[in-house]
């Protein structure tokens, strides 16, 4: 997968290149939480576990608190994703209890790419902002959208050539562009937003590569959590959750009111 098809999608400037604290104001005050994409779930931290170390399905040992599972510092999970790191992020336990991968497409090299299929299930998708999507021409994968969490597939693309202007591309394709909702994850806790969201609270173009990690097993079974805590310290990338997204975009849309009224 070409690494000059994913700069097509995310070298780009206009009023999303940088967080509009006020635009997100305005979406805050129309938030409506989809029921039918967070399947009726709230979305908590994980239950307190107890014990010194536990053990994921592929049978690694890891170290944990003695009172509760514990996710990366969030302000170190955003400079190393800021630097153009990976970042693993776990969704709730009660929803697809699933850990993705996601790196900012502007920050994406052939080497780490080759990296990236290798360690997932490979289905490597790209979330990006609706209006992005329209000006790429790239209309909904099907019209009736039937999949269990609402994750909105446009159709798939290649890049025709290169150079070439953003709008050229082979359709079907090899990557899987993404829909992500207005509002992101206030609106709908899932991974596609949070790739975009990931990008906004970093200042980097709202362009996020995704895939979901799976274990290094005969099965290539799906990683939970504590497959994702073994693969993490593994690798040494930082691990948070869509909660912890959700915070620091409820903190920031919090800060960007106050300052508001401050001004008034």
């Amino acid at each position: 997968m070409s690494p000059a098809l994913i700069s097509a999608f995310a070298n780009y400037n206009n009023s999303h290149s940088t967080l509009n604290a006020s635009a997100m104001l305005k979406q805050e005050q129309h938030l409506v939480v989809d029921t039918a994409s967070s399947n009726g779930h709230t979305f908590p931290v994980p239950e307190p576990t107890t014990g010194t170390t536990t053990t994921g399905t592929t049978g690694a040992v890891i170290e944990k608190s003695t009172s509760t599972f514990k996710f990366d510092d969030m302000d170190e999970a955003l400079a190393a994703f800021r630097a153009g790191e990976f970042l693993l992020v776990m969704d709730d336990e009660g929803r697809e209890n699933e850990g993705d991968l996601i790196i900012a497409a502007s920050c994406i090299t052939p080497e780490k790419m080759a990296w990236f299929i290798k360690v997932t299930s490979g289905f490597v998708c790209i979330a990006l902002p609706g209006d992005r999507l329209e000006e790429l021409q790239l209309p909904m994968m099907v019209a009736n959208n039937t999949e269990h969490y609402r994750t909105a597939y446009t159709i798939t693309v290649d890049y025709a050539h290169a150079p070439a202007p953003a709008s050229e591309f082979t359709r079907p394709g090899h990557l899987v562009p993404l829909r992500a909702r207005d509002g992101g994850v206030l609106t709908r806790r899932g991974h596609t937003e949070s790739a975009v969201d990931l990008c906004l609270l970093t200042q980097l173009p709202p362009a996020g590569l995704l895939c979901e990690l799976v274990n290094d097993d005969a099965q290539g079974t799906m990683a939970r959590r504590d497959d994702c805590r073994v693969f993490s310290q593994k690798h040494g990338i930082k691990m948070i959750s869509v909660e912890m997204i959700v915070e620091a975009r409820r903190r920031l849309l919090e800060a960007a009111e106050q300052g508001g009224k401050e001004q008034s």
